[in-house]
Order: structure tokens, then sequence, then C-alpha cells
């Protein structure tokens, strides 16, 4: 975009089959496949200055998001409930898709976020095996859980039959994330680095990698606050409120607690980190979270500095 052109902020209201376009002041209804995506890039490149912002819809806003940004438009995912408060603060509480195209476009304005970075295309299958990943242990989890209750030979013998197959299915995941990490050079090397912390392994390197691109381009309390393991003041006057963690991307933050749970063991730093807050009167679940923090804002080190190596 040219430096001289003026930024439109565009608001963009996604939904599973529906697109709700607030241009110029104008509102447009679109269908939420390829060719309602291609309405959309002609409606917007009548706009040379234009800028989308749309939330983050759980996944219903991938495809639209990625021909945008193959099509070299910028577009800005911001976080669904920063949209509601700023509703909230003009005294809007009245909600459907032409009310939220426009308070996007408002909240653009005012904010001015900066565009979402795109993804490669190693990247993007990255992120959609792991995701697969972890939906596929959610129904071993499941189905394990159901086994005690099973008395009929039929439902026994069915569940061993799922289990092997989900079994199955977890390992060809495994393997295509190696394969998929293996091929590209960059993300081999940045796997090799994150591995190489006590209590990361394949799969918590490639959870970290494919849900948090962004890593090694942050700053610290940036990138504890991406992975949901900052914590927030809740203070007032003379009231001292617990410190509570919020926010983030629940799949990197899961990959750390497992990690975690590694490291404060086999990890001599963090080992001593956790004990010291234990012996404070820290909770172990605080004490756990304080570790996590730690873990995030060394990977980010790590990829952030070639040259800095782990203590051995």
């Amino acid at each position: 975009m040219s430096q001289n052109t003026a930024i439109l902020h565009v608001g963009l209201d996604v939904a599973k089959l529906s697109l709700q376009l607030h241009l110029a002041g104008r509102f447009h209804s679109l269908v939420n496949d390829p060719k309602g995506h291609a309405q959309l890039l002609k409606l917007l490149r009548s706009h040379p200055g234009a800028h989308v912002i749309c939330e983050a819809t759980g996944g219903y806003e991938q495809r639209v998001v990625q021909t945008l940004q193959a099509a070299d438009l910028p577009v800005s995912i911001v976080e669904a409930g920063r949209v509601r408060y700023f509703a909230r603060a003009q005294g809007l509480r009245a909600k459907t898709d032409p009310i939220d195209a426009a308070v996007l476009t408002d909240y653009g304005t005012t904010f001015k976020p900066t565009p979402t970075p795109g993804l490669s295309a190693q990247q993007q299958r990255l992120a959609a095996i792991a995701q697969r990943r972890r939906q596929l242990i959610h129904s071993r989890t499941m189905e394990t859980n159901r086994a005690d209750h099973y008395t009929d030979p039929l439902c026994v013998r069915q569940h061993r039959q799922f289990q092997k197959l989900l079994e199955k299915q977890i390992d060809q995941c495994d393997q295509a994330i190696a394969d998929l990490i293996a091929a590209d050079a960059n993300l081999a090397q940045k796997a090799k680095r994150l591995e190489a912390i006590p209590g990361v392994g394949p799969v918590v390197a490639a959870t970290v990698l494919a849900e948090m691109p962004e890593l090694g381009k942050l700053n610290p309390q940036t990138a504890a606050a991406l992975a949901g393991v900052a914590p927030y003041n809740r203070d007032s006057g003379e009231l001292k409120g617990r410190r509570h963690i919020s926010g983030g991307r629940r799949p990197v933050r899961c990959a750390l607690y497992m990690a975690t749970l590694s490291a404060v063991r086999y990890d001599r730093i963090l080992k001593a980190f956790y004990t010291r807050l234990r012996a404070a009167g820290k909770k172990p679940l605080v004490a756990m979270t304080a570790c996590m923090r730690k873990l995030v804002v060394l990977m980010n080190h790590l990829l952030k500095n070639e040259k800095f190596q782990l203590a051995s």
C-alpha cells in the first residue's frame, strides 16, 4: 500500500455462512464461500486504502483472511472480547451483523491495529495438523473415560477398535508434523532450538511454532500475554486482589503446561525457581504458571537470539 494512500478501515463481520461488510459507510451482505470472497475482493479493490478488520470467530474467518492476504490486502484479526467492550463503551448493547461490522470499522479507525501477518503454506498445514492432533487426543480421552461403562461384548469390541484407530491417526499426525518441520529449514532450526530446553519435546515445539508464529519477534511481556500466562492485577483503593491470568492462546498454554510439568523436575533452574516459590507459600498452580511464563519467555529469547546457548 502506498504511503500516500489514506487508510480506510473496513469492518468485516464473519459468520459460518455469511459475511457482513461495512465499507465507506455502506453495508454489503456476502456469502462466506469462494464466490463471496471474489465479490469481497472486487468491492475492496475499488478503495485502494482499504484495511479490513475482523474478529477471530473460531476458524470461520480463516479462508476469507487467507484470500485477502493472498491478494496483498491488509487484514487485522482482533480479539472479539475487546471489540465487544469497545461497543459497550459506546453505549451499543444491541448486536446484529451490520452493527458488528460498523463497530469493527470504528474499532479499526480508533486503534489502527497492525495487519496480521500471513502464514506460509507450511505453517498453515502445520497449524491444521496440530489442531487435528489435539482433537484426536480429546476424542481418545473421552473414549477412555467411557470404557469402564461398556459391558456388552459389541461395545467392548468397538471401543478397542476405535482406540486403535485413534492411536493410528495420532501417530499419522505426529509423523506428518515431523515431516513438515524437517522439510522447512527455518522451522527445523526453530524446532531444534526449542527442543534443547528440558521438557520441550517435538509435540510441544510443533504446537508452539504452529499456534504462535510470532514467537522470536516479541518482547517478554507480549510473549507471556499471547501465551495466556501473564498475570493481571485486580487492585482498587486499599483492596489488593489476587492476580489472574486471562486470554491468550489456549493450545499454547496447554502445551506449556505439559512441558513445565517435566521441566520443573529435570531443569535445575526451573526446578529451583518452582521450589523457591512453593517455599514462599505460593500454591502449586500459581508456581507452575510462573514457571510457564519463564518457559515461554525463554523460548522467545532463544528464537530471537540465535547465538544464545542454554547452559549445560
